[in-house]
């Protein structure tokens, strides 16, 4: 998920949408001349548009419920990435065969212990879990607070004392549904009303909705990671400063109508008790195809891309599983079909490479970060990284991406070179996106790799497509045809970098490159 536009927890996050130009790679360094052999060529004959659909009608299947992290459906589809892998004959580099497993723990909400009340003199409405949607919760106990209602095109006007610990009352669309084209505007703005709601410190907010069907109940869950306890238990409503709630009924729709802008009569009592945890093993999967040189199958080249989505969530309509056939069932299979195919070589590559998928992604790149921290190759003889994003639909909201992909940071190091040259050799335009180009090079797991120093980025054919993180990104949309032109020049492009005796390099004249070419240097002399 490249934009990170849809989840309220990426409430700083911003998109911009425009035309797409050509650049040059680093320094305009051309690759060495690569010439296939036949045993490569038919490797890379071996990539077909029908295996891809064969694999992604699978990983994006209701079964897998939307493979979120963690749950059922992301353990099925770790199952069968492994055995895609052990079919291919890859080697396993996990801890646990083709697994590397994180053993964290889930916290869930007491829903139990839920309960809601507005209240103006005698009267009364109680308020279930199923008339709410409240996301990122700890704990919370308020009783009696007084509320205020306000308007989204006066909040630079409140001040502190009318805010600081009362309820605001207010109607924010959601940028998860409306229009695609208004999704920019609509962040924005939601993105600067919690920001100003931060500076005045609201007990609660209530974001009033007119979408009776919407509601998604205590919506709370969050992974810990047991390395870094204390961050990783921060709920939403401690990153903000204060819980959030959205309420769906009608009878507070027209309570909420007829009231005027300021103090409320309405006063609002609220409990919930701590969120319940409970164990979980989420995992990475990895395979290796170990490289032929004696000195340089002792180097490694990953491809990854993330295999989890964003699972099962409340919806009007009878479909409430978010499949991401795109987003990023595309990747994780392309990381299947080119590993099967390059394990087909009768010669090895020099290089070895590594195949890997990660969980995790959606809720903020866990599973790279995990691996960065716990690599299962050396992160000092790891020369590249080829992350995988959204490679299979072509129709971008932009227009079509028919035999055209973009690189993440594709100046920033000589990768960008080997793609464009890759992509030439297989009918494919190889280019940077002039606003998102570099801008979401920090937005998909190639970050982690390259926070490490080692040359990664994130390759996407649209960066936003009409259902994006919507119900219908099914797999009957992808463009497999497309999609295995990128497989091919993906696979030249691997075999490029592996046979080449050097190793891509970060651009020396980027400034936007210091930071990664010290840890690179760090990580060298260590």
């Amino acid at each position: 998920m490249l934009g990170k536009i849809l989840r309220v927890e990426y409430i700083f996050t911003g998109i911009a949408l425009t035309i797409a130009i050509w650049a040059h790679g680093a320094e305009d360094k051309a690759p060495p001349a690569f010439d296939p052999t036949a045993d490569q060529s038919a490797a890379l004959d071996q990539i077909s548009a029908d295996s891809l659909q064969g694999h992604l009608s699978f990983l994006a299947s209701d079964l897998l419920e939307g493979r979120d992290t963690p749950s059922r459906g992301l353990d099925l589809a770790a199952e069968y990435i492994a055995a895609q892998f052990r079919r291919a004959g890859l080697e396993p580099v996990g801890d646990d065969g083709y697994f590397q497993t994180a053993n964290w723990q889930f916290a869930e909400p007491n829903a139990r212990s839920f309960a809601f009340e507005m209240r103006r003199g005698d009267d009364r409405i109680p308020l279930t879990k199923d008339q709410v949607s409240m996301a990122g919760l700890k704990g919370i106990d308020l009783t009696s607070k007084p509320s205020v209602k306000v308007e989204l095109r006066e909040i630079e006007t409140l001040k502190l004392d009318q805010i600081q610990g009362k309820v605001v009352i207010t109607e924010c669309p959601d940028p998860e549904r409306v229009a695609t084209d208004r999704k920019p505007a609509t962040l924005i703005a939601f993105n600067r009303f919690l920001t100003r709601m931060r500076e005045l410190k609201p007990a609660l907010v209530v974001n009033i909705s007119r979408d009776l069907k919407q509601a998604s109940g205590l919506d709370g869950q969050r992974l810990i990671d047991p390395e870094f306890p204390s961050g990783s238990r921060a709920s939403l409503a401690d990153r903000l400063g204060f819980p959030l709630v959205k309420i769906h009924d009608s009878k507070v729709v027209e309570i909420f109508d007829a009231l005027p802008i300021g103090e409320s009569p309405w006063e609002f009592s609220v409990h919930l008790d701590e969120p319940t945890l409970r164990p979980v093993k989420i995992r990475n999967v990895a395979g290796l195809l170990r490289g032929s040189d004696p000195t340089l199958k002792e180097t490694y080249v990953l491809l990854t891309a993330h295999y989890d989505h964003i699972g099962v969530r409340a919806s009007a309509a009878d479909d409430r599983i978010y499949n991401g056939a795109n987003d990023d069932g595309s990747g994780t299979v392309t990381v299947i079909e080119v590993a099967s195919a390059l394990a087909k070589l009768k010669q090895r590559p020099s290089r070895s490479l590594v195949f890997l998928t990660f969980f995790g992604e959606e809720k903020g790149l866990l599973g790279s970060r995990y691996y960065a921290r716990h690599p299962l190759v050396p992160i000092a003889k790891t020369v590249a990284d080829v992350n995988l994003e959204q490679v299979g639909r072509t129709d971008s909201t932009e227009g079509p991406q028919v035999a055209s992909a973009s690189m993440t940071g594709i100046d920033f190091s000589t990768v960008g070179n080997v793609f464009q040259a890759a992509g030439k050799a297989e009918g494919i335009r190889v280019y940077k996106h002039p606003q998102n180009g570099d801008a979401y090079f920090a937005r998909s797991d190639n970050q982690a790799l390259a926070d490490l120093g080692v040359p990664a980025h994130t390759l996407t054919v649209s960066f936003d497509y009409p259902d994006y993180h919507g119900l219908s990104d099914h797999w009957d949309k992808i463009d497999y045809a497309n999609m295995a032109k990128v497989n091919r020049m993906t696979a030249r492009a691997l075999l490029m970098i592996a046979e080449d005796p050097a190793e891509p390099q970060w651009n020396e004249t980027n400034p936007k490159t210091a930071v990664y070419r010290k840890a690179r240097s760090l990580g060298a002399a260590q």
